[in-house]
C-alpha cells in the first residue's frame, strides 16, 4: 500500500519525523512529503524534478548537498519536490532558482526524461545555457555548486539516482551538442533509480 506524510500547509517544521533527515526550520509546502510504496520510497508527494543545467563551455552545474539531506554529501542536481498541479518543467527550474539562483530566462529546455514507479515519478529537465550566469548557493540545501565538464562528472561520488541515470543523459546531452538530437523529447526510464 502506497502511503504519505504530509505536513500541515504553512506549518513550521520543527524537527525531524522518525527516519526522516533534519531540514530547516520553516513552512512546508504539501508536496514536501515522502511517499512509500512496493518500489521504496521516495520524496515529493506529487512527484519531483531537476534541473540538468548544461554550459557547452563549463559542463554542468551539480549540487553537493547537504548532509542532512536524503543522500546527503553525494552530487547531483538541484530539484526536489513538484508542488500539487506544478508542471515538472516549472517545478524543476523553479527548484534550481530557489537552491542554485539559476535564473529560468536563462536557460532553454533541450529535452526530459521521466523515472516512473507508478506511484511517483522523478522528471530530469535538460537546458542548455543561453544567457551566462553565476549559479550561488541560494538554501541551506546545498554545500556548493560546481560547474563540472561533462567527463568529469563521474569522477565525483553522485546521487545513486543521478549515477543510474547519467549515462544515458550525458549521451543525449552529447547528441544534442553534435545535432544528433534535436527539439524537446521525453522518454521514461524503468530501470534507474530517483536523484
Amino acid at each position: 500500500m502506497d502511503s504519505t506524510f504530509v505536513p500541515q500547509p504553512g506549518e513550521p517544521f520543527a524537527g525531524p519525523l522518525s527516519g526522516e533527515p533534519r531540514r530547516p526550520l520553516g513552512p512546508r509546502d504539501p508536496g514536501d512529503a515522502w511517499v512509500d510504496g512496493g518500489r521504496g520510497r521516495f520524496w515529493g508527494r506529487f512527484g519531483s524534478a531537476g534541473l540538468l543545467v548544461h554550459d557547452a563551455a563549463k559542463g554542468v552545474l551539480l549540487q553537493h548537498r547537504a548532509l542532512w539531506s536524503d543522500q546527503g554529501g553525494t552530487w547531483g542536481l538541484p530539484g526536489g519536490a513538484l508542488h500539487e498541479g506544478e508542471e515538472a518543467i516549472q517545478g524543476a527550474l523553479r527548484e534550481a532558482q530557489e537552491e542554485a539562483a539559476v535564473p529560468p530566462g536563462h536557460v532553454r529546455v533541450l529535452f526530459t526524461s521521466v523515472f516512473d514507479v507508478g506511484y511517483w515519478s522523478y522528471t530530469t529537465v535538460a537546458v542548455q545555457v543561453i544567457e551566462l550566469f553565476e549559479p550561488a548557493i541560494s538554501d541551506p540545501e546545498s554545500l556548493e555548486l560546481q560547474w563540472v565538464p561533462v567527463d568529469q562528472v563521474r569522477d565525483k561520488e553522485l546521487h545513486p539516482g543521478f549515477a543510474a541515470s547519467w549515462p544515458a543523459l550525458r549521451r543525449r546531452l552529447l547528441g544534442m551538442e553534435t545535432g544528433m538530437e534535436t527539439g524537446i523529447e521525453t522518454e521514461s526510464a524503468t530501470g534507474t533509480e530517483a536523484h
